[in-house]
């Protein structure tokens, strides 16, 4: 085993560790209450949340509050996450510029006039309450800002050393990053695009595979808690809308002839391939929605069922196979977050060059 293989299993023991003992601690604190849930909490994690709970400090959650943000009939109302006091069952009411609100679930919801409490139907669905509109700074939004951020870091930064470099041999930080953005232009835009085309492009492709990239690899860290942007379907649906408008935008007029009337084939066979070309433009979109939040959540719920499989079989003898397995699982999520940018990367890509391809016989 080389010295790297070995520092990345080690890293990835210690986050399984860290993520264990959080985990754990949850566990605990419902064991008495009621029989555990694997599926609610998988559910949990994964889901977006308004504030960071770290770890458990002598029996007291240590967490990062972030801003709540609503838009009632009274205006704009806001207030620190803090004040629900970690609960997500409804029980905490929060008192803000004459309302009352409460959060279940992750939902913040607005109690009617003359309600002390959230009730629930017989589904154990709330009732007595409304959904305000939310704007709130959720920790995937909050990652979002941090991600958007530390990308204009490195690339400012790598701008201004080429700027400095006399020879324009790139040093430090460019150095590192000169690499992937060549891999970027030679291996997915060129041959997808063409080499007259592709460098209109190059802005929007390096954007989202760095993008992608980054939020892939923090929603790994464990004590982002579940912090995966990538995870979300509002955010790779945001992603794929970019590029569907992108491809529409950039179509000429041979795109739109082998959408609407394909040279070259009897009419009746046009008329039939017409309605599944035009199908065709909304679900290459919509696959590259589903593809990145699939793969993504997909590990990240991997992980979790097989660390509830010490506490559904109630026995520590299972955590040698689950704590391997989740080891297995979390080295291969290290390389999917490179493989799941590359894959949305080329195939937006891909869908450029067709809209942009010149008609040929």
């Amino acid at each position: 085993m080389t010295f790297k293989t070995f520092r990345t299993v080690l890293f990835s023991v210690i986050f399984l560790a860290i993520s264990f003992e959080g985990f754990a601690t949850e566990t605990k604190e419902t064991e008495g209450d009621k029989e555990f849930d694997a599926k609610e909490m998988i559910l949990h994690h994964v889901k977006d949340a308004h504030g960071f709970h770290l770890w458990d400090w002598k029996g007291h959650p240590v967490s990062i509050s972030l801003p709540i943000i609503l838009w009632t009939d009274n205006g704009l109302t806001t207030f620190s996450s803090s004040r629900f006091h970690h609960d997500d069952t409804g029980k905490v009411v929060v008192e803000a510029k004459g309302g009352k609100f409460v959060k279940y679930h992750e939902k913040i919801y607005q109690l009617e006039e003359g309600a002390t409490s959230l009730t629930f139907d017989e589904e154990h669905h709330p009732v007595g309450a409304s959904k305000p509109l939310n704007f709130s700074i959720t920790r995937n939004v909050m990652m979002l800002f941090v991600s958007a951020l530390l990308l204009m870091i490195l690339f400012i930064s790598a701008a201004r050393s080429y700027a400095k470099s006399k020879d324009g041999v790139p040093t430090g930080l460019a150095g590192f990053l000169e690499p992937l953005v060549v891999f970027v232009r030679d291996e997915i835009a060129k041959p997808m695009i063409g080499e007259h085309k592709y460098k209109r492009y190059m802005p929007y492709l390096l954007t989202i595979f760095f993008f992608i990239w980054i939020n892939n690899i923090f929603g790994l860290i464990p004590i982002m808690n579940g912090a995966n942007l990538s995870g979300n379907i509002a955010f790779t649906f945001t992603l794929a809308v970019f590029t569907f408008i992108i491809t529409t935008i950039s179509g000429n007029k041979n795109y739109w002839k082998h959408i609407f009337w394909m040279p070259g084939v009897p009419v009746p066979m046009k008329i039939f391939l017409m309605p599944i070309e035009i199908i065709g433009m909304f679900v290459k979109p919509i696959s590259l929605m589903i593809r990145l939040f699939a793969n993504i959540t997909a590990g990240h719920v991997i992980i979790l069922a097989l660390m509830s499989l010490i506490f559904v079989f109630k026995t520590v003898a299972i955590a040698p196979v689950s704590v391997a397995f989740s080891l297995f699982i979390t080295v291969i999520e290290i390389i999917v977050t490179a493989i799941q940018a590359y894959i949305f990367t080329i195939l937006s890509a891909l869908y450029f060059g067709m809209a942009t391809e010149e008609e040929h016989y």
